[in-house]
């Protein structure tokens, strides 16, 4: 007994349009999906703060002072912590400053005589690690290569002005593109007088939330109500002192 071959299907013509449109359409989400990619990648660069919780390496140095070390910062407290060894005059010497910009109120200390000296803060002087809304953009480039994934850091540089009781502060700042993670910051604190800052080897959050604690030697300080008020760079200006 022969055995009939069943015919083979032909899709007719409403099967063939069915399969075009699908086909026209899913290529038309793909070029979307693509353009739309290609158009966040093409955004200029915009101001950002920083993640609020941050730790890791700084560098300061002016014409005077050349000092490194570590930093913890609180954005949400404004609070500020730095422990740093530096040069001054071809002589070394070592700074552990607690700032505390809400309470006005800074503390150097002094681990190896086991004192604290404070100082009044200035409260305005508390900068949020961020690229004000009001920075003009100077430019975005690569540190390091462009030429293959790992190589190169993507960053933006930014200048403008801080305003303080004590008139404007001139600035320029270079962020990182992802993450608005800060490399660089150079601030005009003085007529002639700039100051640069470098950050390294930062990572998101605390190590220790206790560095923002005085030692328990700390407590018997007094504030000098005769004294000028300080900000984050006057341990790095009066460091002769």
């Amino acid at each position: 007994m022969n055995q009939q071959t069943p015919p083979m299907y032909e899709p007719d013509h409403a099967d063939q349009c069915a399969c075009r449109a699908v086909t026209v359409g899913s290529m038309r989400e793909l070029v979307f999906l693509m353009c739309l990619a290609v158009g966040c990648l093409a955004q200029a660069p915009r101001p950002c703060r920083s993640p609020p919780r941050l730790t890791g390496s700084i560098y300061v140095a002016n014409k005077k002072v050349h000092a490194h070390g570590k930093f913890t910062y609180d954005g949400f407290g404004e609070r500020i912590r730095f422990k740093e060894v530096g040069c001054y005059e071809n002589k070394t010497f070592a700074v552990d400053a607690l700032l505390l910009f809400r309470k006005g109120i800074m503390y150097t200390i002094h681990h190896r005589t086991k004192t604290c000296k404070m100082h009044r803060l200035r409260r305005d002087h508390f900068h949020p690690v961020e690229i004000p809304r009001n920075a003009t953009l100077l430019g975005q480039v690569v540190l390091g290569s462009s030429s293959a994934p790992g190589q190169g850091l993507l960053v933006n540089t930014w200048h403008g002005e801080h305003k303080t009781r004590t008139g404007a502060k001139k600035y320029m700042s270079t962020f990182t593109e992802f993450g608005c993670i800060p490399v660089s910051t150079t601030h005009h604190c003085n007529k002639t007088e700039w100051v640069l800052t470098s950050f390294f080897n930062v990572v998101i959050g605390f190590e220790d939330p206790q560095v923002f604690i005085p030692p328990t030697f700390c407590h018997g300080s007094q504030l000098d109500d005769n004294e000028e008020e300080a900000d984050f760079y006057t341990v790095f200006n009066n460091i002769n002192n």
